[in-house]
């Protein structure tokens, strides 16, 4: 039983005109709830109602006291706008409250499986309600009622308490109530009614799946509030434009901005998962990648989830010792990534092309229309499109055996596709990299068998199998072009159609041996016989290495030389790794000159591998 006693003094509202009531100084042990919007005439109430209800697990009751009146000569139910505004500036009154205001759009959360109750209060019979609510992060379950004012009071306002039964009585009236509205799901839902009684309205919402956000509205004068941008008669959001990395969007505007005059700008949500039926819904996934951590539930255990969101360093073993209990912890959801879901404001322009999507992939795309005054927002029918693929590349086909010749663009690739005939046990792959180094990955069925930089001339031994084809993906440079000469051979043989080369392809001058006419220089070679052409050419002074990177083509061979480049072709080999060097003295050079020396090496079937050029100096006296 909820007892209380309280001082009630009355005074006229100065700025309303409208005698007004005041109780102070409430005291009651038990959990009472007093709310008090009160006009009368002269000294009388019209009603002076009080319910009991039970409240929580724990029985605790909850009285609620309405004090409530009419207006002389008032014909038709309006709101008193003056004190409306000083009400919903009242932080103390509706901020955490069960009580909706007339005429506002409040937020609420809402903890799962735990249902919560407000209140709204229609003063007059025939009056017009309009009550909508909008779920952000999950679906929910509401349900309005209506429990009338009865038109006689019980009791004095002594704080005296009332007879059991006629408590108990009252307190099954109370909660049963007369439904006039339920629903289950995630869209924006609105109870209207265009007459209404008067009464206390109760709205009870639950939601079973997880915490979650919400909004509400209530109006009593919904004819002329219209707080929600209202939609065109086609709220469709059409897709003008499709290309592999944009997308143009192109929606009609609202009506609200366009003939109201009221501030709307328009704001666009893109991600890859669905459409959503509110900006808030939206803005709730958005921020729970941006949340430093929500506020736990009274009695809730803390997780190294929680600890690790302060930045403390700790050890699991310590903290389940420090954190053991019998209650059970709510889990946390995984956040999604923040380049996930996007959302841009762009002002009162109803045509916007969204950029840096990715090839192939599907977005999901919704506008919603938000008036800049209110912060109230309306969700148009939103859509979805994939992006085009990639221009596909031509694949080419290696022949068994058969050298390619292949050129990628900078930062492009090439794709070559190898498909022996016969059943074979190895496939061997010479890649010869021209220029720069180039990324080589094989995929023998769709598996990978390699990936790995190329730079010169590489041979790989891939195993074989029965009717395989592969797959093999150039990429080429950063720095520029690549040129690349690849041959792919299922039949074993001694003579390999490129030549051996050592791991280091420089060419060494000896610098005491240099003369006013001649040049020694020597090179590395490897076990294999291989036949080495040497060539000059005289350079500027200013030839530098930029000049000579871009001539450091190795697949161009002694054929591109001019004859009177040539200085000799030898041939070449050691059993001993360690002695396969070999040098050569360059005759008949000019004294003072700068000379451009290549060395070629070539393979049986003729094809050529040049080592790394190398700028010499004769001496200008001797």
């Amino acid at each position: 039983m909820c007892s209380f006693s309280a001082r009630i003094t009355t005074y006229v509202n100065s700025s309303q005109g409208i005698p007004a009531l005041k109780i102070t100084e409430v005291k009651t042990p038990d959990l009472c709830l007093v709310l008090l919007c009160s006009r009368f005439t002269d000294t009388s109430l019209k009603y002076f109602w009080r319910m009991r209800l039970d409240f929580g697990p724990q029985g605790w009751p909850l009285a609620l006291v309405l004090l409530l009146g009419v207006v002389v000569g008032q014909k038709l139910p309006t709101r008193d706008e003056g004190l409306f505004q000083m009400q919903i500036r009242d932080k103390t009154l509706f901020h955490d409250s069960s009580i909706i205001p007339d005429g506002a759009e409040i937020s609420g959360y809402l903890f799962r499986d735990t249902p919560k109750r407000y209140y709204f209060v229609v003063e007059e019979d025939n009056t017009p309600l309009s009550v909508t609510v909008t779920p952000c992060d999950a679906p929910l379950e509401w349900k309005l009622t209506l429990q009338e004012l009865p038109e006689e009071a019980s009791g004095e306002g002594s704080g005296e308490p009332e007879p059991l039964d006629q408590q108990k009585q009252q307190q099954v009236t109370v909660d049963e109530g007369t439904e006039l509205f339920s629903y289950k799901g995630n869209d924006v839902e609105s109870y209207v009614a265009t007459s209404s009684p008067s009464g206390l309205y109760q709205l009870e919402m639950l939601s079973t799946e997880k915490d979650s956000n919400f909004k509400v509205y209530a109006t009593t004068t919904p004819a002329s509030d219209q707080p929600y941008p209202e939609l065109p008669y086609d709220p469709r959001v059409d897709i003008t434009a499709l290309g592999r990395t944009t997308v143009t969007l192109a929606w009609k505007p609202t009506p609200t901005g366009v003939l109201m005059g009221q501030p709307v700008q328009y704001c666009v949500v893109i991600n890859k998962e669905h459409n959503f039926k509110s900006l808030c819904a939206a803005e709730a996934k958005i921020s729970a990648d941006d949340a430093f951590m929500a506020a736990p539930k009274p009695g809730r255990d803390f997780s190294p989830f929680d600890f690790a969101h302060f930045g403390f360093v700790h050890s699991d073993n310590n903290l389940n010792r420090g954190l053991t209990s019998n209650k059970i912890s709510r889990s946390y959801t995984a956040k999604p990534k923040a380049s996930d879901i996007q959302k841009v404001c762009i002002g009162n322009k109803n045509i916007f092309t969204v950029s840096d999507l990715k090839p192939d992939t599907q977005y999901y795309f919704d506008v919603f229309a938000v008036n800049s005054a209110t912060n109230t927002s309306t969700a148009y029918v939103g859509t979805f499109a994939r992006t085009k693929e990639e221009a596909r590349q031509k694949t080419v086909e290696l022949k068994d055996g058969k050298v390619s010749d292949v050129f990628i663009k900078r930062k492009g690739s090439k794709f070559l596709r190898f498909a022996p005939v016969s059943s074979h046990q190895r496939v061997t792959l010479f890649v010869h990299a021209c220029l720069d180094t180039v990324q080589v990955q094989v995929r023998r069925d769709g598996k990978l068998l390699l990936s790995q930089n190329v730079e010169g001339v590489r041979q790989f031994q891939l195993r074989g199998k029965p009717k395989a084809k592969y797959l093999i993906r150039l990429r080429g440079s950063r720095k520029g072009a690549s040129t690349l000469k690849v041959l792919a051979t299922t039949k074993p043989s001694s003579k390999q159609p490129f030549p051996s080369l050592p791991e280091d392809t420089r060419i060494k001058a000896f610098d005491k041996l240099r003369t006013c006419s001649s040049a020694t220089v020597a090179w590395l070679g490897t076990q294999d016989r291989n036949k080495f052409c040497v060539y000059k050419k005289e350079v500027s002074e200013s030839y530098g290495e930029e000049q000579r990177r871009r001539e450091q083509n190795q697949c161009a061979g002694p054929e591109t030389r001019r004859k009177s480049e040539k200085v000799l072709c030898k041939y070449f080999h050691s059993p001993n790794l360690q002695k396969a060097v070999t040098t050569e003295t360059i005759t008949g050079l000019e004294p003072g000159k700068t000379y451009l020396l290549d060395v070629y090496a070539v393979g049986h079937s003729g094809h050529s591998v040049k080592y790394q050029s190398k700028l010499v100096k004769t001496r200008k006296y001797c």
